[in-house]
């Protein structure tokens, strides 16, 4: 509207501001920017929001926003992030700026900024997110969509409505009426008077501080819903992305690190055993304000987080407020995990779907039995460690002692079907966790939530930890070979490379010159190029073996040779720039390498039949290396040797990597193994390869070893050993002994030595050296055969 002022010229009637339509959830229902000035009573400045909805209202991501009243071209806007939650009805405190004056602190803010608002004139902003407004104008701050509300007061430039709020001051603030009316004018909503701060615990100044958790709202009352209504039947709450109010709860477990929060468990525990009494509270990077034994009311909205696409899912109540009701409570007993209680049989079988929302049977599946306890206070009695300390200070125990042991202590982890349901893992809340190797024991009780993660599954979090009774595990050291024994070993060196720290290379070493004995041929896995990781195009491995050699010299060891084909750059999978490959160490005092140039990265050797036998076309070579089965993955090295005038010819292997697999503890029941579609098309490779050369010498002799990635009952290996023409070597130790590998608490089989029909006099050993130690030179165990040529078949 235009109007003619009593001086002729043009003058422009204020038009109110249109913002958004009138908040019916989230509003600022208080300013005060005179904190700690002349005359004030409060020390701080203060924003307060209110709920005027009927649901809570989640802040994370949100953010208050002050600028100044002027809002001039260099006017900034600042801002303080929030976290948490707004229950229905209720406030939440955030305290700003803290002047020299004032003698009464505010009740604890939910959440805390610094700036410094001027007394009698600004704007705040209530945002979705917490990027700074650059707008400067009523217009433009409207079209932003980030905008939830605005308050202007004093004679702020950005304000809603016909004008900003009057008579704020260092003694008055401004502040809607209890009814929360917002009808998007500033003038008309928010009225001066007194500072009336209150927090989301209902604390005001004189009431005395709060918790510093936040809280859901003056009422001490329990909400409707309690923790068995969210968790459900079902591995999904039936209260997901909902908002729950006061959901009580005893605190059992409280995180400071990592994805923070605190656990709750309902003392009151309904009949049903599937569902869970006990949830975690996600603060996020909020430190919890909360102890153990805090009686709580917490709201917030209740979240299924998936740690991992394959994983379960882990029902959290995140975006919390939280009222302490008092302290030092009693904890809920905790559920023994044990023999008596954990099913025999592992998961329910959804044909490779999810198995999230199958009612939970917890009596007869052990992964039902451990998500009916999800959250809840669970403990161990005298638990032998299966799974040794990792990087994390986590580590696995068996509740059942007598499910598969191995010989010196750990589970065995024999076939598909019994994938030992008794593993648990185990993590201190409060402490670092011990040292522990497989076959320690852990004395005593431990006792804390149940919590699940995609590094494992079912993790017990204790916030009481046994004690550990160390049993003394010792690293084995394999017999000499006799003179007329021809040893091979295989050994997975884990990405070493020259730029290794030297003490690496010296572990390494004494498990090849003391724990093997020095055999005369060594296969090594994942030897990388000379300056490993960095991917500038180096290829060769030669400054690494000749400071591996040397140190195995200096371990007593001989002085070996080497062989090796040189890849090309980036194509065998590994490390990007690391350029990975298998490597054949020799001792040429005991063994001869018999060369026939010609191999390279891309020519396939093969077998020619001679009047003395089966010969290689090259030696070293690859196995059809350009065949679509070894893409982005090592191809197999193969070379030719002589003991005592025979002729032995060795592979070493490194199959493609299980990455990509379904994990056991997983959703989808039965996992898919993805990977072993590549392993079978590998495994038939070298099938193919040592069927040439049975073809061409039955009673040719040779070795096929290194890390197949895959266990001695997969379809890795049944393809591997078809036609009979290679006998698995693991498959002739008792079972307690057929492991190479600790994942997850299992002791498994990854790594493998087979012969051909003709090597029919052999002593084969896995060197127990790494995979049951918290201290590894390597994740993976040597192995050696010893081979009596002389009274092999075909001498």
């Amino acid at each position: 509207m235009i109007s003619v002022s009593a001086a002729g010229a043009l003058a422009f009637t204020a038009l109110p501001a249109a913002f958004a339509a009138p908040s019916s959830t989230a509003v600022i229902s208080e300013v005060y920017g005179g904190g700690g000035n002349s005359g004030a009573t409060l020390t701080r400045d203060f924003v307060e929001l209110a709920n005027a909805g009927s649901e809570v209202f989640d802040l994370s991501g949100y953010s208050v926003q002050y600028l100044p009243g002027t809002a001039s071209a260099s006017s900034q806007w600042q801002v303080t992030s929030l976290s948490g939650s707004l229950a229905a009805g209720n406030r939440y405190l955030i305290g700003e700026g803290t002047g020299t004056g004032g003698t009464t602190a505010l009740p604890t803010p939910d959440a805390s900024g610094s700036i410094a608002m001027s007394a009698t004139t600004g704007t705040i902003a209530l945002v979705s997110g917490t990027t700074a407004l650059t707008c400067k104008t009523p217009a433009d701050c409207t079209a932003d969509s980030r905008v939830l509300d605005i308050v202007g007061y004093g004679t702020a430039v950005v304000r809603e409505g016909s004008g900003p709020a009057t008579g704020a001051s260092n003694t008055a603030s401004v502040a809607r009426a209890e009814s929360l009316a917002d009808t998007d004018d500033n003038a008309t909503d928010l009225t001066a008077g007194t500072p009336t701060p209150v927090n989301s615990a209902g604390q005001t100044p004189d009431s005395g501080g709060g918790d510093g958790g936040g809280g859901g709202g003056g009422t001490t009352d329990p909400g409707t819903v309690r923790v068995h209504d969210i968790q459900g039947t079902t591995r999904l709450s039936p209260y997901a992305n909902k908002a729950v109010t006061r959901v009580p709860g005893i605190v059992t477990g409280v995180r400071t690190s990592g994805s923070k929060g605190y656990w709750i468990q309902d003392p009151e525990a309904d009949a049903d055993a599937r569902t869970s009494e006990g949830v975690f509270v996600y603060t996020g990077s909020a430190t919890p304000k909360v102890a153990v034994g805090d009686s709580v009311l917490v709201t917030g909205k209740v979240s299924e987080y998936h740690p991992s696409s394959t994983s379960q899912s882990v029902t959290e109540i995140t975006g919390p407020t939280v009222t302490v009701l008092s302290s030092g409570n009693a904890l809920p007993e905790a559920v023994a995990l044990d023999a008596t209680t954990v099913p025999d049989a592992y998961t329910p079988d959804a044909a490779g779907g999810s198995i999230e929302s199958l009612p939970l049977e917890p009596t007869t599946y052990s992964l039902d039995f451990y998500e009916s306890l999800e959250g809840m206070r669970t403990t161990v009695t005298d638990a032998r460690v299966v799974g040794a300390t990792d990087a994390y200070d986590e580590f696995w125990v068996t509740v059942k002692p007598d499910e598969h042991p191995t010989t010196r202590g750990g589970t065995v982890y024999s076939s598909y079907d019994q994938p030992n349901t008794g593993r648990v893992k185990v993590a201190s809340l409060d402490t670092t966790g011990p040292v522990a190797n497989v076959g320690d024991e852990l004395s005593g009780t431990t006792a804390g939530p149940l919590d699940y993660s995609t590094y494992g599954g079912y993790i017990l979090q204790a916030t009481q930890l046994g004690t550990l009774t160390d049993n003394g595990l010792k690293q084995e050291v394999t017999r000499r070979q006799k003179g007329d024994e021809l040893a091979v070993a295989t050994y997975n060196v884990e990405n070493l490379d020259a730029l290794d720290a030297q003490e690496k290379f010296d572990r390494l070493a004494a498990g090849v010159a003391v724990n093997l004995n020095s055999p005369g041929i060594v296969a090594l896995e994942e030897i990388q190029d000379d300056n490993g990781a960095t991917n500038d195009g180096t290829l060769t491995s030669e400054e690494t073996l000749t400071k591996f050699t040397a140190a195995i010299r200096a371990a007593g060891g001989p002085r070996y040779s080497w062989r090796y084909i040189t890849p090309e750059n980036n194509t065998d999978g590994g490390e990007p720039g690391g350029n990975i490959r298998q490597v054949f160490l020799f001792n040429p005092k005991r063994v001869d390498f018999v060369d026939r140039a010609g191999g390279d990265a891309t020519t396939a050797t093969s077998v020619v039949k001679t009047r003395k036998g089966a010969q290689l076309t090259y030696s070293p070579g690859r196995i059809n290396p350009t065949s679509d089965a070894w893409d982005s993955s090592r191809k197999p090295l193969v070379g030719e040797f002589r003991f005592h005038g025979e002729s032995v010819v060795v592979i070493a292997n490194h199959f493609t990597s299980k990455g990509g697999d379904q994990p056991l503890h997983g959703r989808y029941q039965q996992p898919t193994r993805s990977s072993e579609t590549q392993r079978a098309a590998q495994a038939t490779e070298v099938n193919t390869f040592v069927k040439s050369l049975l073809a061409a010498d039955k009673d040719a002799k040779a070795v096929v070893l290194g890390d197949l990635n895959d266990y001695e009952f997969s379809n890795t290996v049944k393809t591997l050993t078809s036609g009979n023409v290679l006998t698995p070597l693991i498959t002739t130790l008792p079972p307690s002994e057929r492991y190479t590998y600790v994942y997850d608490g299992n002791s498994q089989t990854l790594d493998h030595t087979l012969t051909t029909p003709a090597v029919t006099h052999f002593d084969y050993d896995v060197v127990h050296i790494n995979a049951e130690f918290a201290d590894q030179a390597s994740d993976h165990d040597p192995q050696i055969v010893r081979i009596d040529v002389s009274r092999c078949r075909g001498h």
